[in-house]
């Protein structure tokens, strides 16, 4: 017997890469699953032969897998946070863009917390943190704050998915066990949308302080020890500042390409871009004030192992990443983002690829040239990544590229839910919001005295 076809759905747009993922799904995933595939090899390789196949050697004991796992957690940035300040502020314009965020931070979470395990060479030695680990080491703070950010940001993402997984199921969209499931009973009823509101709420709150203490104690792992350039005490916001920079730059690569790949320009309109970009014009000048005191106050202070990994900064071996970082992280954003007529969808393009590029330098530029200028006198060390930590970058990139597609073929990547309560209620909540920041219309009495007044001069 012949299935009959789905009921047409006036949000068809944001269910065809789920009912109809065409051909180039399975090649795109095809071929991500090779590299990945390949990653493996390379990565059971490492640990057969050891750290001796990367580049990493004394004194650079830290490289690619701490860069990469300091960026990876701060792109994670990108999510729950930002789509819980959204929906705490109540902006309407937030409606197409917040799960695309969420989305972002449970991927990336995961991926970022496996490379402290790559970093490790042998994967068994991440049992000592659990056997002996100390209350007073940052590393065990770290994996507590990150393992509490993955499980509050998948429930948050999880929670306001239900009633569209309910919209697939009813839909008959297959593998429909998978969606009868997940959607927990979902009626759209009046209680389940209170119950469901409630917990959002609870969420949005407990998420945002967890959000800021992961990257904030990731830089405590730098900040509390006496390495020159790292014992600084704006590191903690300085971290967040970035992670949250180069959140926003990841929405909006993302935002872009689903915008193309899926024609979903009803939806992800210029408006959208705008908002975000501006918010990503402010933390760029933000980043650039964290970056210019930071630099500052140690100059000023001018103590030799710090002047040390300064110059090597400045002018030295590490001159070219910090100059590029500079550019792509504040002089591009600044010029294509500030002006109107190059704030548009490939100038916006080009000025987050730019962002994630320079937050990706800048993770390096504080991991590598200190440990290459330790305080004691050995003479600077010399690190030049192998094709071991090369090729586990590129299998972390694929792996992110493709959960991100797997869960695109499997849910909506925008809310329906959410998009059609915006067309019901949108229109009159904000109508009431402004109308309550107005003054308060005139008493009658006062009126009449004021005019009163007014009259007799």
């Amino acid at each position: 017997m012949e299935k009959a076809p789905a009921a047409p759905h006036p949000d068809y747009d944001l269910l065809r890469p789920i009912e109809d993922p065409g051909k180039s799904f399975y090649y795109i995933v095809a071929v991500l699953l090779v590299i990945i595939l390949y990653a493996g090899y390379v990565y059971i390789r490492q640990v057969y032969y050891g750290l001796g196949v990367t580049g990493m050697a004394q004194p650079v004991t830290w490289g690619f897998y701490i860069v990469n796992f300091v960026f990876f957690i701060g792109i994670s940035h990108a999510g729950t946070l930002i789509s819980a300040i959204l929906r705490l502020s109540k902006a309407e314009w937030r409606r197409p863009i917040t799960r695309m965020a969420e989305v972002i931070t449970a991927i990336v979470l995961a991926i970022g917390g496996l490379h402290p395990i790559l970093d490790l060479g042998r994967p068994d030695r991440m049992a000592n943190l659990f056997y002996n680990g100390r209350l007073q080491s940052p590393l065990l703070w770290d994996i507590v704050s990150i393992t509490a950010y993955f499980t509050a940001s998948t429930v948050y993402l999880f929670i306001p998915m239900i009633p569209d997984i309910a919209i697939l199921r009813d839909r008959g969209v297959k593998p429909r066990w998978l969606y009868e499931f997940l959607s927990w009973g979902w009626q759209g009823t009046e209680q389940q949308h209170k119950v469901l509101d409630r917990a959002m709420n609870i969420l949005m709150v407990v998420v945002i302080p967890i959000a800021i203490s992961v990257h904030t104690i990731i830089s405590y792992i730098f900040a509390m020890t006496v390495q020159p350039g790292w014992h600084s005490t704006i590191f903690g916001p300085y971290f967040v500042v970035g992670a949250i920079f180069s959140g926003i730059a990841a929405i909006l690569v993302l935002m872009i390409v689903f915008r193309k790949i899926f024609h979903l320009e009803r939806y992800l309109k210029l408006i959208h871009f705008n908002y975000l970009s501006v918010l990503l014009l402010v933390m760029s000048l933000l980043w650039f004030y964290f970056t210019f005191s930071e630099y500052l106050t140690g100059y000023y202070g001018h103590e030799p192992n710090e002047m040390r990994v300064f110059w090597y900064k400045f002018s030295g071996a590490f001159a070219p990443y910090f100059w590029t970082m500079v550019t792509c992280n504040f002089l591009v954003p600044l010029i294509l983002l500030s002006n109107r007529k190059t704030r548009t969808i490939p100038g916006i393009l080009i000025a987050s690829i730019s962002v994630i590029i320079g937050m990706w330098l800048e993770r390096l530029i504080i991991v590598v040239p200190s440990l290459a200028n330790p305080r004691l006198p050995y003479p600077t060390g010399i690190y030049i990544p192998s094709s071991t930590e090369w090729t586990l970058f590129i299998g972390g990139v694929s792996v992110f590229i493709l959960g991100y597609m797997m869960f695109a073929r499997f849910f909506p990547v925008i809310s329906v839910w959410e998009i059609q309560e915006g067309r019901q209620e949108s229109v009159k909540a904000v109508t009431e919001r402004i109308t309550s920041y107005m003054p308060d219309p005139q008493p009658p009495l006062a009126k009449e005295r004021y005019t009163g007044s007014m009259e007799n001069g």
